[in-house]
């Protein structure tokens, strides 16, 4: 019999659930987070399937696993793990995370009031604020996001036609604003946003080439963003955050949010240091702002967003994966659907 122990702590991000392994990780090799997260895949995923799946997860469980510092001025390393793969970045999981690490004791930062948080897609900086022990906020400086592809045109058959724009930031989302036939996401149960975010993605990868001009690796679309309008004057705008076949997000989706900011600041929508307060499905809001343009490699403007956010721990758990049990890997209802 192999039985795998895996410590954790458990909370959530404006609604998001984060379950954090601090203890039972297993050692990746490679020189950078995304060599380690093409390892994790590689070798490890029954991991992430065994603690994000049924039945030690569900079907909108998100994570993270906790690695020392790859680049020389971060303070810790972040590995992304979710019911719809290993992410190259996840924003809520980061917030959750940094707020966890700080409030556990687990990592002294290098600068107090700052942490550098090496991720697979790139580098993460974050402030935070504390009230005691307790951490008050997290806005963390996210990689360069950018407007990939504008008016995307597909045809989804309940739809009908739908003009959508495509943007990065972290994670690849294309972003169907109001338009008439799509009056805003409130109009919709968050099932039928479900079934027809799956449709969306296959949609566009099946309309357009979807990759990163300057890392080849992170392509193609595994999520898509319906918006709507807020449900209160303290918001800007609210959006339903669909990830892969089967989650939806509670928060307003940190790498979604970048995106978002990135698509409306090169649609003359957003100014630098401009706040945009996006909200959630449940109303939980982030503030999102652009804290300053670059240029990628490939030439393509882009923009460093900020997403500012709060978590919550709930508790701590142990998990064990006995090989000897049945779905010790976890599984999916729609696995046994012919």
């Amino acid at each position: 019999m192999t039985r795998h122990n895996f410590k954790c702590i458990e909370g959530h991000t404006e609604g998001m659930p984060v379950r954090m392994v601090i203890d039972g990780a297993p050692t990746l090799l490679g020189a950078t987070m995304n060599d380690f997260r093409s390892f994790f895949v590689e070798q490890y995923d029954w991991i992430r399937r065994s603690l994000m799946l049924e039945p030690r997860g569900h079907s909108h469980m998100s994570g993270t696993i906790l690695y020392p510092p790859v680049s020389a001025n971060a303070d810790f390393s972040l590995l992304f793990i979710e019911t719809s793969g290993c992410l190259p970045m996840c924003g809520h999981a980061s917030i959750g995370s940094i707020s966890f690490v700080l409030e556990a004791g687990l990592v002294v930062p290098k600068r107090p009031g700052t942490v550098v948080v090496d991720v697979p897609a790139g580098q993460l900086t974050a402030r935070y604020e504390m009230s005691g022990d307790m951490v008050t906020s997290v806005r963390f400086t996210n990689v360069p996001s950018f407007l990939l592809h504008r008016d995307v045109e597909v045809v989804l058959p309940q739809l009908g036609r739908l003009s959508v724009d495509i943007a990065y930031g972290g994670n690849f989302y294309p972003i169907v604003e109001v338009q008439p036939n799509f009056p805003g996401c409130e109009h919709f149960a968050p099932e039928q946003l479900l079934e027809w975010g799956r449709e969306m993605q296959a949609l566009v990868n099946d309309t357009i080439e979807v990759m990163h001009p300057d890392n080849q690796a992170i392509r193609g679309v595994k999520h898509c963003m319906w918006t709507g309008h807020p449900m209160r004057e303290d918001a800007d705008a609210r959006a339903v955050v669909i990830a892969g076949e089967s989650l939806i997000d509670r928060s307003p989706c940190g790498t979604g949010t970048s995106a978002r900011v990135a698509q409306r600041f090169a649609r003359g929508l957003l100014r630098e240091g401009e706040v945009f307060r996006h909200q959630s499905l449940i109303g939980s809001r982030f503030i999102g702002r652009v804290e300053s343009t670059t240029k990628l490699e490939s030439g393509i403007d882009a923009v460093f967003p900020s997403i500012e956010g709060r978590a919550w721990i709930t508790g701590r758990a142990e998990y064990y994966v006995d090989e000897s049990q049945p779905y010790a890997h976890g599984f999916t209802l729609r696995e046994f659907v012919a």
